[in-house]
């Protein structure tokens, strides 16, 4: 079933390229990336797939009908424990 002009649409307002996003699973993927992966999108196109360079190399399309995953913000990414001394 193919996604709506307007959902489409809002994929490509909603992940502009150079978004992060971090991928919380995928769908039926033989060889998924793995959950927490961060990535930056590269391109929506015109079936709604957000294209994704991930940290760890991989580069995929995630489809937003399927996989979840989520807009991170710089603030988001930087907030990472701090070890104590």
């Amino acid at each position: 079933m193919a996604m709506s002009k307007g959902r489409v649409e809002f994929y490509k307002e909603h992940y502009p390229v150079g978004t992060r996003v971090q991928l919380d699973s995928m769908g039926d993927d033989p060889r998924p990336v793995p959950t927490g992966t961060k990535g930056t999108v590269v391109a929506v196109d015109d079936m709604g797939t957000v294209h994704v360079n991930f940290d760890n190399g991989r580069a995929l399309g995630v489809c937003p009908e399927v996989d979840k995953f989520h807009k991170i913000t710089e603030q988001t990414e930087v907030q990472e424990p701090k070890m104590s001394m």
